[in-house]
């Protein structure tokens, strides 16, 4: 289980702006997929019909993608991040794709996430609150888990 809130970290997104999470999250609640290697790619995947839905259907609600890396120099930075954009042509995708070059386990020891192995799915408030953690591949549960939760705190 993590703790409630989500530590503040910057990066840049791949239109090049930089960013400083919880306070840019660009809604009031945002789905946040947080992947670790590349080939995790492909369970980040398996949300995003779902998380474009959620996001399409109620306005309060966002998502973003955090791929999270070590620490490296700025050139190391910059062929990663060129690279990403040219695999991800789509405005939208590299807008809301926020790259996270930090120190990883300082980063998930804050949030109290044990592992990198699996993909981290959040969601997360403007305040950092974290209001819903899973982890892995989409399931049909684990987005009605993410929604009965949005529902409960979008009463608040």
């Amino acid at each position: 289980m993590t703790t409630n809130k989500f530590p503040e970290v910057t990066g840049k997104n791949l239109k090049r702006k930089k960013l400083t999470f919880p306070a840019d999250f660009p809604a009031p609640y945002t789905i946040v997929l947080m992947a670790f290697f590349r080939h995790q790619q492909l369970d980040v995947d398996t949300w995003l019909p779902f998380a474009n839905q959620v996001e399409a259907e109620l306005q309060d609600v966002a998502y973003v993608e955090f791929p999270v890396v070590y620490k490296m120099g700025p050139l190391g930075q910059f062929m990663l991040n060129e690279g990403m954009r040219a695999g991800i042509p789509n405005p939208k995708a590299r807008e809301r794709t926020i790259t996270l070059y930090l120190d990883k386990a300082k980063f998930l020891a804050g949030m109290e996430i044990q592992s990198e192995e699996q993909i981290q799915v959040l969601l997360v408030d403007r305040k950092g609150t974290i209001l819903f953690h899973q982890t892995g591949s989409f399931t049909a549960e684990k987005g009605q888990e993410l929604l009965g939760v949005l529902n409960q705190a979008q009463k608040k």
